[in-house]
C-alpha cells in the first residue's frame, strides 16, 4: 500500500543533515525542540520551530572548547544558558561567552601506545572512540559516558558544579554512544555501540541518593531509537536491521515488526531496517529500509509507516516530486524531517489526510 504525504515546511539549512543522520537534535518533555549544529569553531543552537518560522539566527552560540575534537555527543541546558561538551578527556560545561563553568576530567577515549599526553588540552589523540553526555530535563544533573582507568562508566554529575553524584561501571568497549531522555522527565537511556561486538542498552534513574539501573543486555543486541510520546514503551532496532521492537521500560517485548521481503522490487535484495526510525505520533511509527546486501546505502532507502501498537507495516511513503531518501527524524507531533544534501534543505513532512 502506498501512503501519500505532503510537505508542511521547508528551510535551507546547511549542515542540517546532522539533525537526521547524527545526534544534532535535542528535545525535552514540555520544552523546546532544538537543533545543535557545529559551525566552524562554534556550536549553534536553533529553535526548530523558529527555523521553520524564518528565524535564521541561532538562539544561542557556544565556542567549542576543543576545536580539533569533532566527536562526542553534546547537550544544552533547558534554558540554553550553557552547553555541556563530551570531550576526549573531559566533560566540560561552557557558558555563552566561552567561559568554563566546570570540568569533569576522565581518562582518554583514544590513547596511543607509548604516547603520553603533553598536557596540551587541545591535543587530540588518534582514534574514533567517543562518549556522550546529556543534561537532564529538569536541568539538575548531567549524565555522561566516560572512561575511568581502563573501564567505561556512566556517571551522574551535579549540573551546577560538575561534582560526581553517582557512578556505574559498564561492561563495554565503545565505539560511540548516545543518550535518550525519557519524556517522563525521570528516566535516562544510554545506547552504546561497540561496532561488530554489538550494542549495550541501559535505562536508569537518579532518585537523589542513588543511581537505579536496568541492565537490559542479557537478551538484547539492539539500538535505542525512540520513546513513545505517551510513555507506552521504547523502540529499538536490531543491530543488523532484522526487526524493530517495542518494549516496556523493563525490556519486555510488546510488539515486533520485520520488513516484508514481498515489498521489495524484483531486482532488489532482501530489505532490512535502517537506523532511522521513531514515533511520528502516538499511533504511528516511521522507519526506513535499505538493501541488506548493498552496504546499507542510505541514498537507496525507502520509508514506511507502521502501526505504533503492533509494528505492522501500514504502507510505503510516497513523496510528491522527487522521493525523499536517506535518514529521517520523526518529531512525535505527526511530522518528520528529511534533509536534501544537494540543496541543503531541511524538509518537514506529514501524512495526507483523507
Amino acid at each position: 500500500m502506498s501512503i501519500s504525504v505532503h510537505l508542511r515546511d521547508s528551510v535551507v539549512l546547511p549542515g542540517g543533515g546532522a539533525l537526521v543522520n547524527g545526534y544534532g537534535f535535542e528535545s525535552r518533555a514540555g520544552g523546546p525542540r532544538r537543533a545543535l549544529l557545529p559551525h566552524g569553531h562554534e556550536l549553534e543552537v536553533h529553535d526548530l520551530d523558529g527555523l521553520f518560522a524564518g528565524e535564521r539566527a541561532p538562539a544561542a552560540t557556544f565556542p567549542l572548547p576543543w576545536p580539533g575534537w569533532d566527536r562526542g555527543v553534546h547537550s544544552v541546558s533547558p534554558d540554553a544558558s550553557y552547553a555541556v561538551f563530551s570531550g576526549q578527556r573531559a566533560v566540560r560545561a561552557v557558558g555563552a561567552g566561552g567561559e568554563t563553568l566546570w570540568e569533569y576530567r576522565h581518562d582518554c577515549w583514544g590513547p596511543e601506545l607509548g604516547h603520553p599526553h603533553t598536557g596540551d588540552e587541545q591535543e587530540v589523540c588518534r582514534g574514533l572512540e567517543h562518549g556522550s553526555c546529556r543534561v537532564s530535563d529538569d536541568g539538575r544533573t548531567v549524565w555522561a559516558h566516560v572512561v575511568i582507568g581502563e573501564q567505561e562508566h556512566w556517571v551522574v554529575l551535579d549540573a551546577g558544579n560538575g561534582r560526581e553524584l553517582a557512578r556505574l561501571p559498564l561492561d563495554s568497549a565503545a565505539a560511540g554512544s548516545h543518550h535518550l531522555s525519557h519524556p517522563d522527565g525521570v528516566h535516562m537511556g544510554l545506547s552504546i555501540g561497540m561496532g561488530q561486538d554489538g550494542i549495550l542498552l541501559h535505562w536508569a534513574r537518579w532518585d537523589g541518593t542513588q543511581l537505579v539501573d536496568w541492565d537490559l543486555n542479557e537478551s538484547m543486541d539492539r539500538i535505542l531509537m525512540d520513546v513513545h510520546p505517551g510513555h507506552r514503551g521504547f523502540l529499538t532496532v536490531e543491530h543488523y536491521g532484522s526487526d524493530l521492537r517495542l518494549h516496556t521500560l523493563d525490556g519486555d517485548v510488546l510488539a515486533t515488526g520485520s520488513p516484508d521481503p514481498a515489498d521489495a522490487d524484483e531486482d532488489e535484495d532482501r530489505p532490512c531496517w535502517d537506523y532511522g526510525c521513531g514515533f511520528v505520533d502516538a499511533d504511528t511509527v516511521i522507519a526506513s529500509t535499505v538493501d541488506c546486501d548493498d552496504e546499507e546505502d542510505p541514498a537507496l532507502s525507502r520509508h514506511w509507516l507502521l502501526d505504533a501498537r503492533t509494528l505492522e507495516v501500514r504502507g510505503r511513503v510516497t513523496y510528491p516530486g522527487t522521493p525523499a531518501t536517506g535518514y529521517l527524524l520523526p518529531l512525535g507531533d505527526g511530522t518528520w524531517l528529511t534533509h536534501d544534501g544537494e540543496t541543503q534543505t531541511l524538509n518537514r513532512w506529514t501524512e495526507e489526510t483523507p
